[in-house]
């Protein structure tokens, strides 16, 4: 059985749905094209409600074209993430400069996103699965494990003024509003968001704006040609919620959601 058809709540209860009561998000990803492989159908359902969200690529996807040198791939993959994120609403979007294929989980990592959290001050980071194993017990990319960790561990160094205090002569005061940092792709959901319709159809133009980057897949391209793979995948993760189609994501929270039950 795929692990797909395995997606549900505890007892097989359906997921609950992925909190929206915020108004701005970061969603934080190694590469151009991560965050368009599911999540951006999720942000072009939140755009339209009006929330803002921004993107954070901590590289440029220079290693991503086997047929393309790295000097020439980097802008082309940069211009196609932009192009990307204003098919579902992003403006916003930002490049850490990290050198794509070998980002190192450290220090130096998640100082440069606790500098993009602490200026955009969103209440809410998504980024991709951290864990070995990802969505379909599939092995996880090991640009993708470092970036998703340092996000996670970001969100919280955001509000501790004496981690990072460099930060504060950059005029960036602490952040502590980040409520929950939640994983897409990851190998065991705990939320998922409902994208039937049109959130759907924008995310698969999302992706599809990174044509030469799929073109570069080479024999790999016509399986991962957005609209039937981004469908499937919705389609599929839909009965987790109950729904048509969805994306799942596991949520961290960082801070109770209310009272605590000992208050």
């Amino acid at each position: 059985m795929s692990a797909f058809t395995e997606w549900g709540g505890a007892g097989g209860r359906p997921l609950p749905p992925l909190p929206e009561d915020w108004n701005r998000c970061l969603a934080v990803a190694a590469h151009p094209d991560d965050i368009e492989y599911g999540t951006a159908s999720a942000v072009a359902r939140w755009t339209a409600q009006g929330k803002q969200v921004g993107y954070l690529l901590a590289t440029r996807g220079e290693a991503g074209i086997d047929g393309m040198r790295p000097d020439r791939a980097a802008p082309l993959r940069e211009a196609e993430e932009r192009a990307g994120a204003r098919e579902v609403g992003v403006t916003e979007v930002e490049f850490l400069g990290h050198r794509d294929g070998v980002v190192e989980y450290g220090t130096g990592l998640r100082r440069d996103i606790v500098r993009v959290l602490r200026r955009f001050r969103p209440e809410v980071v998504v980024s991709g699965a951290y864990t070995v194993r990802m969505i379909g017990g599939l092995v996880n990319q090991a640009d993708h494990r470092a970036v998703g960790l340092a996000a996670l561990d970001a969100a919280r160094d955001a509000g501790n003024r004496w981690i990072f205090p460099e930060l504060a002569r950059e005029g960036l005061e602490p952040w502590s509003g980040i409520r929950f940092v939640a994983f897409a792709g990851a190998e065991r959901p705990t939320h998922g968001v409902e994208v039937t319709g049109v959130p759907l159809e924008r995310g698969i133009a999302s992706l599809a704006a990174h044509a030469q980057y799929t073109k570069g897949l080479g024999a790999e391209a016509d399986m991962f040609a957005p609209a039937p793979f981004l469908t499937w995948v919705a389609r599929t993760s839909g009965p987790a919620m109950g729904v048509e189609a969805a994306v799942l994501f596991d949520v961290h929270p960082l801070a109770p959601d209310g009272p605590p039950p000992w208050a």
